[in-house]
C-alpha cells in the first residue's frame, strides 16, 4: 500500500491510502456517470412519451451502453454483470427523479445538457483509467475514454430515432479527447491518477459547457450545390 503519513507538533498522525483513495474516486465517477447518464436518456424518453419500462430501458442503455462496447473490445469481462444490482437500481432512482421532478426535468434542455455533460466528463475518466489498468498505451485509452463517454449517448440517439450527437456539429466526441490530453498531460507532469482524473473531466464538462456557449463547432461538411454524386 502507498502511504502518506503526516506527524504534525501535536502528535497526531495522518495516514492517507492513495490506492483505496483513487478506488474510491473511480468508483465514485461511475455512479455519479451512470446516474447523469440514466437520467439524460430517460427524460429524452419522458419526452418522446415513452411508458416507464421504455424509459427504464432507455435509460438503462444510455448508462451501460459505452461501458459495455469498452469492455468488448478490451477483452474484459461486462462491468455490470459483475455488479448489476448497483447499475440497475441506479437506473431505478433515476427513473424516479425524473418521474417526481419531471416538471424541471424534462421541459428544461438545459436540465438535459447538464446531465449529459457530467455524464460524459466522469464516463470519460472511467475509460481512460479501464483502459491504463488494462495495460493499453495512453492512446488507446484516450479512445477508450471518448468511447465509454459517447457510445451510450449514440445508443440512446438511434433507439430514439435520432441523428447521433457526435455526428452532428456540436462538440461532444472530441470533448472527450481534449479530456484524454489533460489526463496525458498530468502523466507527464508525474500527477496522481486522481489528479489526473479530475483535470481530464474537468476539461471535458468545460469544453463542453465553452462549446455550447460560445457556438464553437467542427466544420460541416457539406455536399455541395446541384445534384450529389452519389446515389441515393
Amino acid at each position: 500500500m502507498n502511504f502518506f503519513s503526516f506527524d504534525p507538533l501535536i502528535g497526531h498522525s495522518l495516514h492517507i491510502d492513495f490506492q483505496q483513495l483513487h478506488q474510491w474516486f473511480v468508483t465514485s465517477l461511475d455512479y455519479i456517470g451512470t446516474l447523469a447518464f440514466a437520467i439524460s436518456g430517460i427524460r429524452l424518453a419522458s419526452a418522446k412519451n415513452f411508458d416507464l419500462f421504455g424509459a427504464y430501458v432507455m435509460g438503462l442503455a444510455t448508462a451501460i451502453g459505452g461501458g459495455t462496447v469498452r469492455d468488448i473490445m478490451l477483452g474484459q469481462p461486462i462491468f455490470w454483470m459483475c455488479n448489476g444490482v448497483v447499475y440497475f437500481a441506479i437506473v431505478a432512482a433515476a427513473l424516479l427523479l425524473v418521474w417526481l421532478f419531471r416538471e424541471h426535468v424534462v421541459r428544461r434542455d438545459n436540465t438535459w445538457f447538464l446531465f449529459d455533460t457530467v455524464g460524459l466528463g466522469m464516463f470519460t475518466v472511467i475509460g481512460i483509467e479501464k483502459a491504463l489498468a488494462c495495460g493499453q498505451p495512453m492512446w488507446v485509452a484516450m479512445m477508450m475514454g471518448a468511447l465509454t463517454g459517447a457510445g451510450g449517448g449514440v445508443i440512446r440517439d438511434v433507439f430514439l430515432n435520432e441523428i447521433p450527437l457526435i455526428f452532428r456539429a456540436e462538440i461532444y466526441a472530441l470533448a472527450c479527447l481534449i479530456g484524454g490530453l489533460a489526463y496525458w498531460s498530468g502523466t507527464q507532469l508525474a500527477l496522481s491518477p486522481v489528479t489526473c482524473g479530475f483535470a481530464c473531466g474537468t476539461s471535458v464538462i468545460l469544453t463542453r459547457i465553452l462549446a455550447v456557449r460560445y457556438n464553437l463547432h467542427l466544420p460541416i461538411l457539406h455536399s455541395g450545390e446541384g445534384d450529389s454524386d452519389f446515389p441515393a
